[in-house]
């Protein structure tokens, strides 16, 4: 059904000047609504039999996939029903649309021109904000019998002012702005759009006050000098063009050494550019400087959004915040309250300081004597403790300490007596060069060996 309702659908030129009124990229392009909602359209039914037969239903079991692109599938109304609008598919591998919309057919030829709507600029809601119609149908072969009362034209009629009606940009209109214009200004235009980008970005991350926010006329910026160049030798040379109100070298906030650019402040805008097509590329303390216009916006301060800026002065850079902590000796509170304090209430903090640095001092010497007359006491207590203990030992204690040492001794004796007897150290011995000594001395010494042994034995 979704085949024969697509053709004579086609046939009867309904789908002429029909928009695409929503195309997703990689995804699928949708039209078939004469009206260019996406909530209208009917079946060739609905025009033949009218609102009753408006739709008809859908294939519960498609016989087509969508796997690749250029798939022509006709659109669910939400009630498994459908009427004149379809889709193409413009990526592969979409199997979550099977059984929900119905394939009837697929692209044959003219895939370029499918993927030039693919690449289409888009709304949130998926409309092209350039128009994409379909112009023509054109029916090469319709093998089914046509429905009676289906009225076929002779040619394609005319578009119908709803039909044409739109928001967008016209279909055929031609959207070059820059037709007929030179390179150089063509070329100018792109590079102020280009500016008017960067400002608006460096606006949200912070580091411009304002997107159109501009820096003074009146300042220069002086780059490549030598290190040795100080604030009054710039003075000098460039107020030869006019009065300089102010000069600027910036220095490492840290060493405080020069970082080799300046900042020129005259006091008129005509100054400062005759300054500028004159110092460019001039030799100071033999450094070729570079001249250029500022473009920094330090010194400017947004008032809010509308209200414009205003230059700060050199006073309101000096003062600073005059943040003193309120009490440092607290420890048991991590936290600190900051406090604006004036001269003398810091003069009189740092005399507390001082006392109280004192105190603390005075206390751990206190602390540190203590714990040494202490000290001196434990070890006087331990001697006194090691002497009693020695003297109350007795004489019998003493002898049996002797006799323990003895026998240690002797035991030692008898464990090098075996050893030197075993057979492996005695089978060592016979390569020596003396294996032809007597061996009779050997046996009486293993005898006397013996009986030392057992002699002990019963002693014991």
């Amino acid at each position: 059904m979704g085949c024969k309702n697509f053709l004579k659908l086609c046939k009867v030129k309904y789908y002429n000047f029909s928009l695409f009124h929503s195309v997703q990229r990689n995804l699928v392009a949708q039209t078939g609504d004469p009206s260019g909602t996406g909530k209208g359209g009917e079946s060739v039914n609905g025009l033949l039999y009218g609102d009753q037969a408006r739709y008809f239903d859908m294939e519960l079991v498609p016989r087509m996939k969508h796997r690749k692109v250029g798939t022509v599938s006709m659109v669910n109304n939400g009630g498994n029903m459908h009427g004149s609008q379809f889709f193409l598919t413009l990526g592969e591998d979409l199997d979550y649309l099977d059984g929900k919309h119905t394939v009837f057919g697929e692209v044959s030829e003219g895939m370029d021109v499918l993927m030039k709507i693919n690449e289409a600029y888009c709304d949130e809601e998926h409309r092209p904000y350039q128009d994409i119609r379909i112009y023509h149908t054109v029916v090469l072969d319709d093998p089914y019998e046509d429905p009676s009362g289906l009225e076929v034209p002779d040619r394609s009629p005319e578009p119908t002012q709803e039909q044409l009606k739109s928001v967008r940009i016209g279909a055929d209109e031609d959207i070059d702005d820059f037709k007929g214009m030179e390179q150089e200004k063509v070329k100018e235009i792109m590079e102020r759009k280009e500016a008017k980008a960067n400002a608006q970005l460096l606006e949200v991350i912070g580091d411009l006050p304002d997107a159109d926010v501009k820096p003074p006329d009146n300042v220069l910026f002086v780059c490549k000098l030598n290190p040795v160049t100080t604030e009054e030798d710039l003075e000098i040379i460039f107020s030869r063009f006019g009065t300089v109100k102010s000069c600027e070298v910036i220095k490492d906030q840290k060493t405080g050494e020069s970082l080799q650019y300046a900042f020129v402040e005259f006091e008129k805008e005509e100054d400062c550019e005759r300054a500028y097509f004159k110092m460019d590329n001039v030799l100071i303390d033999d450094r070729r400087i570079h001249v250029d216009f500022s473009q920094s916006v330090s010194k400017v301060k947004w008032k809010g959004k509308g209200k414009g800026v205003e230059k700060l002065g050199d006073k309101d850079e000096e003062k600073g915040p005059g943040y003193v902590l309120k009490d440092r000796s607290r420890k048991q509170d991590p936290k600190y309250d900051l406090l604006f304090e004036d001269d003398d209430d810091t003069e009189t903090s740092k005399k507390n300081k001082k006392k109280k640095k004192h105190k603390h001092k005075e206390e751990r010497d206190y602390s540190d004597s203590d714990d040494n007359v202490s000290a001196k006491k434990q070890k006087k207590h331990k001697k006194q403790r090691y002497a009693s203990r020695s003297r109350s030992r007795s004489p019998v204690d003493h002898r049996r300490k002797q006799r323990r040492s003895q026998d240690r001794d002797r035991e030692g004796d008898r464990y090098r007596d075996k050893r030197d007897r075993s057979p492996q150290k005695n089978r060592h011995r016979d390569r020596t060069p003396d294996r032809h000594r007597n061996r009779s001395t050997d046996r009486q010494h293993d005898r006397h060996s013996d009986s030392r042994y057992k002699s002990e034995k019963h002693r014991r």
